[in-house]
Formats: C-alpha cells, structure tokens, sequence
C-alpha cells in the first residue's frame, strides 16, 4: 500500500556531497543532500539540497524539478544565457543541459530527479 510521505524543508540528515575537483569553476562550495525519497526502481528522487557560495559545471543526465526555498542562485547555458533563480521560483533543468550553477551566499531548493 502506498502512503503519503511528506517532505520538510530541511536538510537535517544532509550527507555533504562535494564539487568534483574538475568541476569547480570559483569558491569552496559545501553542499548538503537530504534525499528523502528513492522510487522501487531507483530512477527517481527527491528530497532538499542546499549549497554554500560557489561556482561550478553542470552536465545533466537526468531531468531535475526544483523549488527553491530560500536564497539565490545563477544558471547560465552552454551559450551563456543566464537565468537567476531565488526562493519561490520553480523550475525544470532537463536532460543534457550543460552550463553552470553559481551559489550567491547560500541556496536551499526542494528537488525531485529523474533518470531513464
């Protein structure tokens, strides 16, 4: 039987998921992952992250859905198109999207991922 699992907005039991060496463009970001859910066939997650100032390259292999709930970010494209995301914003990333996350202060975002 399924149940209703509710998610708050707390990275309590976070694990710190560090920036790859490669990947860091500027700073020395801490990132927390609280993930909160994993699906039977593990191909989806969800749960809250949240990240120190940094700057860093993304590549996406999965489709993301985030909300974030507090702070400020900026994504930039492969093209160099950037969009700043800030609490109350929703939004999508999706497969194959390349480009970079910079973390202004601090950045906390509900997330739910899928991968094929």
């Amino acid at each position: 039987m399924s149940k209703l699992q509710r998610l708050p907005a707390s990275v309590g039991n976070a694990e710190s998921t560090p920036i790859a060496a490669e990947k860091l463009i500027s700073g020395n970001p801490t990132n927390m992952l609280n993930n909160m859910f994993t699906n039977a066939k593990e191909n989806f997650f969800c749960g809250v992250w949240s990240s120190t100032e940094g700057k860093w390259e993304l590549n996406y292999t999965e489709d993301e859905f985030c909300y974030i709930i507090s702070g400020k970010a900026v994504i930039t494209d492969a093209d160099g198109q950037s969009e700043t995301v800030e609490a109350g914003d929703a939004f999508t990333i999706s497969a194959g999207f390349s480009g970079s996350w910079e973390t202004i202060g601090e950045v906390k975002k509900f997330y739910a991922i899928y991968e094929e």
